[in-house]
């Protein structure tokens, strides 16, 4: 009894532990993961010599598949970028809407275009979009940035191939296919609720002006400020290197034009559908048959973004002109975020490593049994807690996954049911954006709302989205159970 109480004593003062490095003291989030996995090793008797070997078996023993994914994606979406896919869906979406649905378009909009664009840099290009729109309308900002934000935040967060999921997929050891699959149907219903819906609501209550056409002045020809960079939630800058980006100064007649429609769709919808029909596959195909092979293995999703990718490069690289080097520069350019997150990864695998070798995922695995907490419902309050304390969503999904991947290897959850555990995950990390978060600060900037009205708007956007993809993914659990 005693030991056991120090096992969970010693896995509660770890996390406190991890707060205080990464809040306080400012740890970067890769480095803080490390020390407290090697003062938890330390704590619960693991001799010195043998915690440096288990360090290094467990970073390299989790990052196979998730290194591969998030480096090849982060190549697709930069390259998407540059290329201008962003500005082409919400263009043409905008266009194809008319006014009083436009909303409910800008919401499908994010959902897609998050696909391949961290949702940071998302804002920076597509926000000073609906400034005409709103200004055109008289209606609030909020009436169409909200849907496109709430759009952007859950592709974002719910949905492979974007590193968050792909890293919490990763360290859970679920299904990428069933992961996409409960993502698109609980992002949706998300999408829905605190878009449109919650957007015509704050948008009668909080009047958010377009800014003035003077300030319109230092936006280029497709909506981009000047100048503007932007960040992910892991504190990662876009880059400016390599491709010429499409749109750029087109007032002057510079930079390529933009991509097509249709083209765009296709490019953000093929991995997605490439994993899924691996999934499918798998599962309604005879084992061994020619078919069952050739969709397991383009359908595996490293496979699936390596395809993805080198069609990428030709489509909107190769054939729009770009050189050799330009491409390399560019690629080069994409992999220096991509870098960050996996190592961060990387780290929680090592703690939660230590955490199943120790004991502990056995321990509060009997104890939620006995209490009756569902593994979905941890997965959540886990990585929320780590949300509301640090800020980073990709941090609280990756330490929420870390925490909960020992319970899931004791308890023998199905399949189905972890894939809706790294949702809960997700909606945790996605919810209670508040001052601590890079999003919070970009929203606040780039719609010129104060703090208060920041918090009634973006905040309850967010906060919306975790607890709808939460409530969701409890609902789905019971039924796949």
């Amino acid at each position: 009894m005693e030991t056991t109480a120090w096992l969970v004593a010693a896995a509660v003062l770890a996390v406190v532990l991890l707060l205080i490095l990464v809040i306080r003291l400012k740890f970067q989030a890769f480095v803080a993961l490390l020390l407290v996995s090697i003062a938890f090793g330390l704590a619960t008797g693991t001799p010195p010599v043998e915690l440096a070997d288990l360090v290094v078996e467990k970073m390299g023993g989790g990052l196979g598949e998730v290194a591969l994914v998030i480096g090849l994606g982060s190549i697709f979406g930069e390259l998407l970028r540059r290329a201008g896919a962003a500005e082409r869906l919400a263009a043409t979406l905008i266009d194809r809407f008319p006014d009083r649905h436009v909303a409910w378009g800008l919401g499908f909009a994010g959902f897609l275009v998050s696909i391949a664009v961290f949702i940071d840099v998302a804002i920076v290009v597509l926000v000073p979009m609906l400034y005409q729109i709103a200004r055109r309308t008289k209606r609030s900002l909020l009436y169409y940035g909200i849907p496109l934000c709430a759009g952007l935040s859950v592709t974002h967060t719910f949905i492979p191939p974007t590193p968050g999921p792909i890293a919490t997929a990763g360290i859970m050891g679920a299904d990428m296919g069933l992961v996409i699959l409960f993502g698109v149907v609980c992002g949706g219903v998300a999408v829905v609720v605190a878009g449109p819906l919650f957007g015509r609501f704050i948008s009668e209550r909080v009047f958010v002006p377009a800014p003035a056409e003077a300030e319109g002045a230092a936006v280029g020809g497709h909506g981009r400020p000047t100048g503007a960079g932007g960040t992910d939630d892991a504190g990662n800058t876009g880059g400016t290197a390599g491709l010429p980006e499409a749109g750029a100064g087109a007032g002057a007649g510079e930079g390529p034009a933009l991509p097509g429609f249709g083209s765009v769709i296709g490019a953000l919808l093929l991995p997605l559908v490439l994993i899924l029909a691996g999934t499918t596959g798998g599962a309604l195909l005879p084992e061994g048959s020619a078919a069952h092979t050739a969709l397991a293995f383009i359908g595996h999703p490293v496979i699936a973004l390596l395809l993805t990718c080198l069609y990428t490069l030709w489509f909107f690289g190769v054939r729009r002109g770009a050189s050799a080097a330009q491409l390399q520069e560019t690629a080069t350019a994409a992999l220096a975020p991509a870098g960050v997150i996996i190592l961060i990864t990387g780290a929680g695998g090592v703690f939660g490593g230590l955490l199943v070798d120790s004991g502990v995922g056995e321990i509060l695995a009997d104890a939620m049994t006995s209490w009756g907490i569902p593994i979905v419902a941890f997965g959540f309050i886990s990585s929320a807690v780590i949300r509301i304390s640090q800020g980073s969503g990709t941090v609280a999904m990756i330490t929420g996954a870390t925490l909960t991947q020992p319970l899931a290897a004791q308890m023998d959850v199905s399949d189905p049911v972890l894939a809706l555990t790294c949702i809960a995950i997700a909606s945790g990390g996605t919810a209670f954006s508040h001052v601590n978060d890079s999003g919070f600060w970009m929203a606040n900037r780039y719609f010129g709302m104060s703090v208060a009205d920041t918090l009634k708007s973006w905040t309850v956007m967010k906060t919306i989205v975790g607890l709808t993809g939460f409530a969701m993914a409890m609902l789905l659990s019971l039924v796949v159970a």
